[in-house]
């Protein structure tokens, strides 16, 4: 396959797209970090509350047991009326309910467990349509070679997010409460939602500084939902019949298997991981805040690292199949070094090879550069709510088992190893079942 890297002999005279991959970015980094507030805030507000590792399981989890519900009808607005307008209200709302969750304190302990458990449902289904507008986004703004670097930018940014946040959020729960974390986080989304409304386009045919020789540059590279494929995809609307086409292709299911196994790599280091620093190594929530950013550090280097693997190679005239999965392999396998913590005592090499695992977590974590190049024109939405489906799901069970696990063993050593295994058949699912990468055609 041949990437034509420009139409307009490399006279891009603007390039407005990478101002719009920022603001996914900084909008990806709230989204994180909202998710995260219980994370950090968890060992003091479970401690002041009186709530056990079973119950803190099931809050951590309740985020994406909506998150999850939220996929395919998040993905049917998207496609239906865009995403600037969706994904401002999904701000808004997400960023109310998160400092709701300020307020649990005034309850007494089985209130504020179920307090916490719903407004955290109410903050995944406000998120829900959040990444498959960023899957879109990307596919309408940025050709193929240019995509694995920009899927791997805004996905980056839930190690940015714990790089700058979780320092932030631990010193406001050290200094001021656990309480001000929720408020602080919450009122910064309200702000945002405004900025994105103000600022964002759904294609490049709707943005006004967009020169005809970027246009051009993206609609000849491949990308999706510029001018006639945006009638398409809003003239195909809820079409749920293609789900079974979606569902029954071994490509996308080995996808959806490989992101599920990722995204439990995700989960824990969003959960537990605040909580495994503190109870299983002794740190403080302060010390564990900064540590945790540590790793973050590296999870981001690796993502951003993996996108631009990919896209050399794909410059280098390999296959997508190729340029995809050579960093999502490597990476898994880094990945399973956590492992290793069990075995070591030292909490610098503790962090040292946690550092390791999440940069190869980052490395692999290509799965919305791969939605990009294989999902249909008519549904890219639809296409990307039901992968973002399938991944979700480790949010509901890797909190719960992690919570049982520790409750049961008194230890982390289980949880890292139910951890670790994920990443390898993340990898097993790439190799033997995804087989070519390639773009799904609809059946009428």
């Amino acid at each position: 396959m041949q990437i034509s890297l420009s139409a307009a002999s490399g006279a891009t005279t603007t390039r407005t797209r990478f101002g719009v991959l920022a603001m996914l970015f900084i909008v990806t980094v709230l989204n994180y970090a909202d998710r995260a507030t219980v994370g950090v805030a968890g060992p003091v507000l479970s401690k002041e509350l009186g709530i056990s590792a079973v119950q803190m399981g099931f809050i951590f989890s309740a985020f994406s047991w909506s998150y999850v519900a939220g996929q395919l009808p998040g993905g049917w607005l998207l496609d239906r009326f865009g995403a600037k307008k969706v994904y401002a209200w999904s701000i808004l709302l997400w960023s109310l309910f998160t400092m709701l969750q300020g307020t649990v304190h005034y309850f007494d302990v089985g209130t504020a467990v179920f307090a916490l458990f719903a407004l955290r449902f109410m903050v995944g289904l406000a998120e829900s349509p959040s990444f498959p507008a960023n899957g879109r986004i990307v596919a309408a703004w940025f050709p193929v070679a240019e995509r694995g670097t920009a899927s791997a930018i805004f996905n980056s940014a839930q190690y940015f997010a714990t790089v700058l946040f979780a320092p932030i959020m631990a010193w406001i729960v050290h200094a001021m409460g656990w309480q001000d974390v929720f408020y602080f986080m919450g009122a910064l989304g309200v702000v945002l939602s405004v900025v994105w409304l103000k600022t964002m386009h759904n294609s490049p045919h709707e943005h006004p500084g967009v020169s005809q020789a970027e246009r051009q540059h993206i609609e000849a590279g491949g990308a999706l939902l510029s001018g006639r494929d945006a009638k398409d995809a809003k003239a195909a609307g809820p079409k749920m019949a293609y789900l079974k086409q979606l569902l029954t292709n071994r490509m996308l299911l080995g996808v959806y298997i490989a992101q599920y196994c990722v995204n439990t790599l995700t989960y824990f280091f969003l959960t537990w991981f605040p909580v495994y620093l503190v109870k299983e190594r002794g740190m403080t929530v302060l010390n564990a805040g900064i540590v945790a950013a540590l790793p973050a550090i590296c999870g981001f280097a690796g993502g951003v690292l993996g996108g631009v693997v990919s896209d050399w190679l794909l410059r280098r005239g390999h296959s997508v199949t190729f340029a995809r999965k050579v960093p999502i392999v490597i990476g898994m396998l880094l990945s399973t070094s956590m492992v290793a913590c069990n075995y070591v005592d030292v909490q610098s090499l503790v962090v040292a090879i946690m550092a390791l695992a999440f940069f190869g977590k980052g490395l692999g974590a290509l799965g919305w550069a791969v939605v990009s190049d294989t999902s249909p024109k008519e549904i890219a939405g639809l296409s990307g709510a039901l992968f973002n489906t399938f991944g979700n799901i480790a949010g509901i069970t890797t909190p719960i088992v992690i919570g049982y696990i520790v409750q049961t063993t008194h230890s982390f050593n289980g949880a890292l190893v139910f951890v670790g295994a994920h990443a390898v058949i993340a990898v097993v699912s790439y190799l033997l079942v995804v087989g070519e990468i390639k773009r799904v055609q609809l059946k009428n």
